[in-house]
Formats: structure tokens, sequence, C-alpha cells
């Protein structure tokens, strides 16, 4: 009997301390759990996995590309410092402190299933028609390749599948992205940008919450390609990789031109896989190009911002006189308060970008941020575009579907920073990208379209009579528009992800429902709106009731961002939590070490 009792308080010893220590634990986990009901990251999510069988997970091998890209003797080899910084040993608390769902968690339990049968209908119809093609048509029911031909939509949905707990398809896709050859491309020429964020993005996010090798493999042979992008006479990547050209080794030829998105679209992708790798090779090359903005960021036309088109041949981040957190700038700033978030400010060589955080946050709310005039006098924000000429800086109140996810990134910035300013910002440009939703026929808003600015800022009352003189002025506008519209010059839906993202990473912020019952309203018109026998289509025109018809287009990013985001706001606080995780811009999760 007393050495039964020693048993039993033996193992009872065991649970307790390895339910102490394994929430500290560096060890990513690697067994199954449901995407819904299980906790994710704490301590008894941990101890759950140690207990059950890991030979449940497939004994998947990945197979090696017809290409060494880790081969390749490099003409221009990159710096190899600095090093990957130690992991900040304590970071601010950013997810409101969530209580157990009250009765209306069935609600939400509804909502998440019916996204998630959306994401199944567009599942099976990829697996069906395009399966490991890039890109479904949906209306067609056909296929393109435009991201190399390397399966973009089965790699981009990846932690999709593992958050909706499809497990049985999770696996079957991993299985198949084993066998990816990133040695062969159908395009001569790979974009780096779209690489990095959807492939190696997408790579690193599934093996995070998988934990599965076979991830990891692939995700170090895309980093490894990409890598020979920086084979560069001065080292700053290129925005076109050369394929064949780029494996001989013998240096490749930076663009004159690019837009400032796409060599400041790294940070993220190749920190983290210096984490998951133990090699800093990955770190220290973008840290080099992101030294060429920080030391610049005060020497622009609109000091604390670049231009929307630098030169990385020429180091020149300055020159440009036209200024935006929306198309061709954007993800530059996502990633500033991101890579923060996952690197801390106590190295040297991370400290720079919450000095870049905080100079550009503050650059935009003074220049790019305007209050529009609209019926109903609601107190929100729209980000605008910034030209400085001759006169000065001069802000046109031209906004884009793309520029929604600011709300979420200053919310996420403000309590990274310990800034209510950057939280209250974050919010009003959030409420500012629903109300664009809510205002138009289809509740759904344009890609591209202009509001009037209010004179006063605080005290802003509608005028139906400044609003019909700004109106005339634009060669654009169209009766049909709704009230403070001026403009819809691009009123398409692409199934773009930017405003649900602000609306998720809002309510994982501020515990607010009315971000949740936003969600579910933008989640009906979009799904109603893009439906198809197959899948969900682009829409053409957001501004009359019947949507304008329907484009065969459905880029990867609806089931790797649109659907995701929208599945998160419905699931429990603890799925993906932005204490736990950074998402980059394609919301690929990244754990944070």
């Amino acid at each position: 009997m007393r050495i039964r009792i020693r048993q039993i308080a033996f193992l009872a010893l065991l649970v307790v301390l390895l339910y102490f220590y394994l929430p500290l634990s560096p060890a990513i986990p690697t067994q199954p759990y449901d995407g819904y009901k299980g906790r994710h990251g704490g301590g008894m999510y941990q101890l759950a996995q140690f207990m059950n069988d890991p030979s449940k997970v497939p004994k998947i091998v990945a197979k090696n590309s017809s290409f060494d890209w880790s081969s390749v003797e490099f003409t221009y080899p990159p710096e190899l410092t600095p090093k990957l910084p130690a992991p900040p040993p304590k970071r601010p608390q950013i997810q409101w402190h969530f209580k157990p769902e009250s009765p209306r968690g069935k609600v939400q339990e509804q909502r998440r299933l019916a996204v998630k049968k959306v994401f199944e209908k567009s599942w099976e119809s990829y697996k069906k028609h395009a399966w490991m093609k890039d890109a479904l048509k949906p209306l067609s029911a056909g296929y393109v390749d435009q991201f190399s031909g390397w399966a973009a939509t089965l790699v981009d949905s990846l932690d999709t599948l593992w958050m909706m707990g499809m497990r049985d398809e999770f696996y079957e896709a991993v299985a198949a992205v084993a066998e990816i050859d990133f040695g062969k491309s159908t395009s001569g020429r790979v974009n780096t940008f779209e690489t990095c964020i959807r492939y190696l993005g997408g790579l690193i996010s599934a093996y995070d919450l998988s934990g599965h090798e076979a991830l990891r493999v692939k995700a170090v042979e895309v980093g490894d390609l990409l890598y020979a992008g920086f084979n560069t006479e001065n080292r700053m990547p290129v925005d076109f990789i050369e394929f064949e050209e780029a494996k001989k080794g013998g240096g490749l030829y930076v663009e004159e031109t690019v837009v400032s998105a796409s060599p400041g679209t790294i940070t993220l992708e190749f920190a983290r896989l210096s984490q998951i790798t133990g090699d800093s090779k990955y770190y220290a090359a973008v840290s080099h190009v992101m030294d060429t903005f920080y030391e610049h960021q005060n020497e622009t036309k609109l000091p604390g911002m670049w231009p929307m088109y630098v030169s990385m041949r020429r180091k020149d981040v300055v020159s440009g006189y036209q200024f935006t957190i929306a198309g061709n700038a954007d993800s530059l700033y996502e990633y500033l308060p991101k890579a923060h978030a996952l690197l801390g400010s106590a190295d040297p060589s991370s400290a720079k970008y919450e000095t870049m955080s905080r100079t550009f946050m503050d650059t935009a709310i003074s220049h790019l941020f305007f209050r529009p005039m609209i019926p109903g006098n609601d107190d929100i924000l729209i980000s605008g575009n910034c030209d400085v000429l001759d006169e000065g800086p001069h802000l046109d109140p031209e906004s884009e579907h793309l520029s929604c996810f600011i709300g979420g990134l200053f919310a996420l910035g403000g309590k990274l920073f310990d800034n209510e300013t950057y939280v209250q910002t974050g919010d009003k440009l959030a409420r500012g990208c629903a109300w664009a939703y809510k205002a138009m026929p289809t509740g759904i808003m344009p890609e591209r379209y202009n509001t009037v600015i209010c004179p006063d800022q605080h005290d802003c009352k509608w005028d139906k009579q400044v609003w019909a003189d700004e109106k005339q002025k634009r060669a654009e506008y169209k009766p049909h528009l709704p009230l403070g519209f001026t403009t819809a010059k691009d009123p398409r839906y692409i199934l773009r992800p930017e405003a649900i993202e602000s609306i998720f990473i809002l309510w994982r912020i501020t515990g607010n429902t009315w971000y949740r019952d936003t969600a579910w309203d933008m989640f009906l018109a979009v799904s109603n709106a893009t439906d198809t026998e197959f899948a969900n289509a682009a829409i053409k025109d957001v501004t009359v009731e019947d949507g304008g018809g329907k484009e065969d287009y459905m880029e990867s990013f609806w089931m790797a961002e649109t659907l995701k985001y929208f599945y998160l706001c419905f699931v429990d606080s603890d799925v993906v939590s932005l204490d736990e995780f950074v998402l980059n811009t394609e919301a690929h999760a990244f754990r944070l070490s």
C-alpha cells in the first residue's frame, strides 16, 4: 500500500511540475488539438500534448527539391552579423482580460461554424479543381499559376486548416507540401515579396502551430531561395529573383526603383526563420536592409515616413514625394511594430524597430489621418495620402481597402508601447473602415474611394452643401454613391482581408463586443455577395446592390487571411492569442519565443 501511495504521490508531483514547467519550455508541441475548444499555448494544453500519443501524427518526410539553394556559392555573400538577439525576457500584455463565454457563446459558435462552412466549400473546390496549383478560378473551376506554381493556395491555407481543427485536411496538405519542388518554377522570375509572405510565411506558421518537421525543412528551402536574392553588389535584395541565374551564384542586379513595401516586408519571416533554425544569417541580411530605412527616416520630404517608391540599388529611400500607408507601402509600416513584438528592443540591432514605429505613427497621425464629413457625424478616422510638393504637405482624402490594416496596427502598437493615444486612434480608424462597409448597398467597401475632409476634426457636422460642392470637383463622381462619398474610383471588392483584420485585432485588444457584431455583419455581406457554385469570387461594383457581376478571380488570401480573420473573431480568445503570436501581412501566425 505504501508503495502505491508513493507512486501516486510521485505521479502527482510529476503532473504539478509539468504544469508549471512546460509553459516556459521553448519546445513546440507536435500533437494536434481542436482549433476551437482547446487552449493554445497554455500549460494545460501542453500537458495534454505530453499525455497524448505522438504516434497519431503522420510520419511525413519532406522530399528534397531538385536544387539545393543552400549550395549556392555567392559572389557577394551578405554579412553574417548582427547575430540574432535573445528573446525579450518580458512582453506587455496585448489581449483584453477575457472572461469565459456567456450564453451568447452559442451565438458565436453558430457564427464560427458558418465561417468554417464557407472555408470548407472553397477548400474542397480547390482540392477538386486546382490541387497543387496556385489559385482556383471560382467561376470556371479552372486554375492559375501566378506565383511560380508552388501551390500558393495550399501553402497559404495550411495554418487556417490547423486553426479550424481540420486535421485530416491539414496533414493531407502537409504531405503534398512535402513534395513541392522549389528547384523548379513556372516563372523565370520569382517575386521576392509574394514568395516571402505567402510561401515562407505559410510554412513557418504551419510549423509553429503543428511542429511538423517536414514544414520546417520546406521553410528552410524557401528561405535559402529568398536568401539568394541578397547576392548583390550592395547586399540589398532584388525585387524579382532571376531563377536560373540565382542558382549560378554570379550575383544579381538590384532594380532601380521598387515600391517601398517590397524590401520592407522581409523582417518577420527572416527573423523567425533564424529563430527556429538557430542560423542568424537570415536575420543579419534583413537587418542591414532595415538599417537603410532607419538611418534616413527623418531625411525624407515627410520626415518620419518613407516615399512610396525607393531605390535599393542606390540605397535611396529619401527622394520621392508621395507618402501613404496604403498600397505599395503598407506592409513596410506594418512590420515595424510587429518586428518589435517578435524581437524586443534590448539588443542594439532590434532597438531600431521601436524607434521607427513610434516615429512613423506620430507622423501618420499628423499628416495622413483625417475625420471624414459624413451623415451621423460619427467620430471616425480615414487614412489618406500625402503628397509633398514645393508648397508643402498636401493631404488627399483618397483611401483604399488596403489601408484598413492600420487601425489594428495602431491598436497593437499602442499596447506594445503603452500609448493609449495609439489605441484610440486605431479604434477610430477601424470604425472608419467599418463605416465604409456599412454605407455601401452591398455592405462592402470599395477598393478605392474619396470622401470629404472635416474642416474641424473635433467639431464636425454634416453639411450637405459642402459635400455637394466637393463632389462636383470629382470627375469620377456618380449620382448613386451614398452620402459622404465623392468617388468610388475602384468599386471592386477582390476578397480583401484588411478591414476584418483590424476588426479582429480591436476585438482582441478592447473586448468590445461591437467589433464581434460588426465582424458578423461584414461576413454576411461578403459571403453573400461573393458566393459562387464553387467558392467565392471578386465582385465588380460594391456601389450597386447586385455587386455589378463577378470576376473569375480568387486570390489565395481569401482562405489564408479573410476567412481566417472572420473565424478568429468568433472562437475562444486564447486561440492564436495576440500575447503568444504575431501575424505577418498574410495573416500567418509566428510564435513569440
